[in-house]
């Protein structure tokens, strides 16, 4: 987005910050698909999409590296400094931030801000297991202090942490309503639980979090309508378009060898972080 003035004289990021915090009404959620290039944010623009975000595995995927390691600052700035020249809302997924310490996060996002991102999202989640729960509310409170004007989407990990595979983690509602309050007290724009495992857990985060909610749409259910039943405001379409479009591109090449018929299922999140390995 433009970072110079619009009518009235009010500086061009305040004016998208407004539109995104619009977006997010509770029981209505909007779609937001995941972006991994300027390609893939670029086609979802032209087909009426007036947010877009990123996925951090698309992104560290294409580059060979890690999903949630923290290895892949300076391509997820290069990407979010391609991608502001779309004309949509933008935001960024910055995993854990690229550091832990809460000033040098803040620094991140204000220069983000620079770039014209309206939005990030920043999680407690690490490759071996959660952030201490004290950790994420002291980098919410400084990103605040130093972008006040960018959507910061709290993410917990207490549910996909499952799904990623980490050894010995068990989902724990009881934890995540927690962690969302405090992230919320914090200061966070939002919350973002993906994994949550039944409508009950949803409508017990919704009922907890006090500021929107954001889950992951998941292709089994529940449906858009249903979310917004149960008082979710967001929808992430988070690894699943990448992955998705891997899978086509495989099963153009396949079809193309004569192997039609050897074309298998959409790969999971971990099986693309395995080919990763």
């Amino acid at each position: 987005m433009s970072q110079g003035r619009e009518q009235g004289g009010r500086p061009a990021h305040v004016m998208t910050f407004d539109a995104f915090v619009r977006l997010h009404r509770q029981g209505h959620p909007f779609l937001l698909p995941n972006a991994w290039d300027h390609g893939s944010a670029a086609l979802f623009v032209a087909h009426g999409f007036a947010a877009v975000g990123t996925t951090s595995l698309g992104v560290a995927a294409a580059c060979g590296r890690p999903d949630g390691a923290g290895a892949t600052r300076a391509e997820t700035v290069a990407l979010a400094r391609s991608l502001a020249r779309l004309p949509c809302l933008l935001t960024v997924d910055i995993e854990g931030g690229f550091s832990e310490d809460p000033g040098e996060v803040a620094d991140l996002v204000a220069e983000l801000a620079e770039l014209g991102v309206v939005g990030v999202n920043i999680e407690d989640g690490r490759p071996d297991g959660l952030a201490p729960e004290g950790h994420l509310p002291r980098v919410i409170a400084a990103v605040k202090e130093r972008a006040p004007r960018v959507f910061v989407n709290a993410r917990t990990d207490t549910h996909w942490l499952a799904v990623a595979g980490v050894p010995g983690h068990v989902p724990d509602l009881a934890e995540t309503l927690r962690r969302v309050r405090r992230y919320a007290d914090a200061g966070a724009d939002g919350v973002f639980v993906p994994a949550l495992p039944d409508k009950a857990a949803i409508a017990a985060v919704v009922e907890a979090a006090g500021v929107p909610v954001n889950v992951l749409f998941q292709p089994t259910g529940p449906t858009l309508r249903e979310l917004g039943e149960l008082g979710v405001a967001r929808v992430s379409t988070g690894s699943l378009p990448y992955r998705a479009a891997l899978h086509a591109a495989l099963a153009a090449v396949l079809g193309a060898d004569g192997r039609a018929d050897a074309v298998p299922t959409v790969p999971s999140y971990g099986e693309i972080t395995a080919l990763l390995r």
